[in-house]
């Protein structure tokens, strides 16, 4: 039995996220579909990561147990026939057999865009949040790096999660422009459910006054999702980098 691992992109605007359910197209649903006309045989297909519905990626690692002998280079393409266009298998390669796409994870990068102009861009439609209130990044560099170390999240998690535990540890929170773009980029060893898009609502709270300038430390503290701000739409989202350690 062979532990495939495979490098995907997908535009997440058609899909209700990652996850196979039952009202909806997922990005899931797709791969393993694609995986059983490939191979002849049904694959459960794991994913590193729960995308929400429209949150896209541009590097989003997942694996799968086959006995194909299908080689790698022939097993992508043939995925990439089968799979909608709006998913793209970048690579495929084998892996050791308890490599698992989740839990072997060591750090996923997301970055969140916010188009930061009065009228909105068609081209940018439902890949970016169209924000017309002017935003200082530099003031939201400022607050953005009271999330960086380890936390208890409790206040920017969707109450329902149901994880075990809130802490995780932020090891980058970067601001940067680019004209009218404004690029947010966060990494981590793990997100709570909605983790990046509360971070994001609380942020623009902040841009807005609706929220205090140096208010995230209190938030932070309180362990109350209330305290913290809305959660911002998921067409701005989009993991960025998935890092494995030792895994090529």
């Amino acid at each position: 039995m062979r532990n495939l691992a495979l490098t995907l992109r997908f535009d997440g605007s058609g899909f209700c996220g990652w996850q196979r359910q039952p009202n909806g197209p997922t990005v899931q649903e797709a791969l393993e579909d694609a995986v059983a006309r490939v191979s002849g045989a049904h694959a459960s297909v794991t994913g590193c990561s729960r995308t929400d519905a429209g949150v896209h990626a541009r590097e989003y690692v997942c694996n799968f147990k086959t006995e194909s002998a299908l080689p790698c280079e022939r097993f992508s393409a043939a995925l990439n026939f089968y799979l909608p266009p709006a998913i793209s298998v970048e690579a495929c390669r084998e892996v050791p057999a308890d490599f698992h796409a989740r839990y072997s994870c060591a750090a996923k990068t997301y970055r969140y865009h916010i188009h930061n102009a009065r009228a909105r861009d068609p081209f940018l439609l439902g890949r970016a949040l169209l924000e017309p209130h002017p935003l200082d990044e530099t003031l939201l560099q400022i607050q953005a790096r009271d999330f960086i170390s380890t936390h208890d999240f409790t206040s920017f998690c969707a109450a329902h999660a149901g994880t075990k535990t809130a802490v995780r540890t932020v090891t980058r929170f970067d601001v940067e422009r680019d004209g009218g773009e404004v690029y947010f980029y966060v990494r981590a060893d793990g997100f709570l459910y909605n983790m990046v898009r509360i971070m994001m609502g609380t942020l623009l709270e902040i841009a807005k006054g609706r929220l205090l300038e140096g208010c995230i430390p209190e938030i932070l503290a309180a362990k109350d999702r209330a305290k913290a701000g809305y959660t911002a739409p998921a067409e701005g989202l989009w993991l960025w980098e998935v890092r494995y350690g030792q895994i090529p």
